[in-house]
């Protein structure tokens, strides 16, 4: 018997980053804040990077939304891909694109579900150019970056004969 505790961090305020602007405002869930939270999902896996992370472009930290939105920008987008999302660089850019529209702030500037799948299927489907987001915080340093973290312990009993199953192991995507 071997007894393993693990601590989980729930943090907050970094959910936001997921929740639609229209329901972190106004507390309205539209047809579309499904689209702006896969939008954020999908740019988590383009670039390996988390939506509650700041990153750093052009002196300031900027949240992943707004660093993506800049560097598609001036066309460097292919320093938002994560190292491990391959080669096809059409799609990829094509991708970016359609998370950017996902994520915009207005409701009706956003596709629909139907679209951003024919979109990403690469449909014979236009794309409009995304709009500058303007929802998201920008920080000019990260000694302004603060938290509020909830620490929960949870401690659980399991029975292993294997060495290797008695710690957790960690994901790290890139």
């Amino acid at each position: 018997l071997f007894l393993s505790k693990y601590y989980i961090t729930i943090s907050l305020l970094p959910l936001s980053a997921y929740i639609s602007p229209e329901y972190a405002f106004d507390g309205v869930c539209s047809i579309k804040s499904d689209v702006f939270t896969f939008g954020v999902l999908v740019l988590e896996i383009i670039s390996g990077k988390r939506a509650t992370g700041f990153y750093p472009y052009d002196g300031k930290l900027y949240n992943l939304i707004l660093y993506a939105w800049k560097l598609w920008k001036v066309g460097e987008w292919c320093q938002l891909v994560c190292c491990r999302i391959g080669e096809n660089h059409e799609a990829i850019e094509r991708s970016i694109e359609v998370v950017l529209l996902c994520v915009q702030e207005r409701v009706e500037d956003r596709p629909t579900m139907d679209l951003v799948v024919s979109m990403l299927n690469g449909g014979n489907v236009s794309l409009p150019k995304p709009k500058q987001p303007t929802y998201f915080i920008i920080r000019s340093s990260e000694s302004e970056a603060s938290s509020c973290n909830i620490n929960i312990s949870i401690t659980l009993a399991r029975w292993t004969s294997n060495p290797k199953e008695r710690e957790p192991t960690m994901c790290l995507w890139c």
